[in-house]
Order: C-alpha cells, then sequence, then structure tokens
C-alpha cells in the first residue's frame, strides 16, 4: 500500500476522533458543562444559605414590630425605643460607647 492509501484511510477515524474530542471538551468545559454545573451548584448553596439567614433576620424583626403593635405593647421595648428616640438613659443603665472609626 502506498502512503496516500494509509492517509484515505486515517482521514475519516481522525475527523471522528476530532469531532468527539471537541464534544467532550465542551461538555467539560463549556457554558453548560461540567464545571459550569458545579460552580452553579456551589453558587445555589451559598443563595440557599443566605436566603435562610435573611429568613431569621425577618422572623426577628417581626417579632419585634410584633412587640410594638398597639394591641400587644410591650412596655420594655416601648421604655428602650423611646430612650432610643431622644437620646437619653436611666441612671441604673450601663451605657456602651461605640467609636466611629
Amino acid at each position: 500500500m502506498s502512503f496516500q492509501a494509509h492517509v484515505k484511510r486515517a482521514v475519516f477515524p481522525l475527523l471522528c476522533l476530532a469531532l468527539c474530542g471537541y464534544f467532550a471538551y465542551h461538555a467539560v468545559e463549556g457554558d453548560y458543562g461540567l464545571l459550569a454545573w458545579v460552580k452553579l451548584s456551589r453558587e445555589q448553596a451559598e443563595l440557599r444559605e443566605e436566603l435562610a439567614e435573611v429568613r431569621a433576620t425577618r422572623l426577628a424583626l417581626d417579632h419585634r414590630v410584633s412587640l410594638l403593635r398597639p394591641e400587644s405593647l410591650d412596655p420594655d421595648m416601648l421604655d428602650e425605643r423611646s430612650r432610643a428616640s431622644v437620646n437619653l438613659a436611666h441612671p441604673d443603665d450601663i451605657t456602651i460607647m461605640k467609636s466611629s472609626r
């Protein structure tokens, strides 16, 4: 067999191999590939954690707001908010000053 016959016989398998390599590369590295899927899975887990924190914060704030409603007014909460709004403290209170650096 001549060299040209060997080349002709090798062209189709080499093209098929190149095509398979192309698709394999994009299955791993592409916009919708495995690495992108792993990255999106990590982001999803982080966002779920952040959502849980935001929901917990919202529940705490809802509870504090419910203590200030007229139908269930908590005297301690009213005292705390009134002192904070006029910037006064009771003589027996312990005050911790924060520096604004």
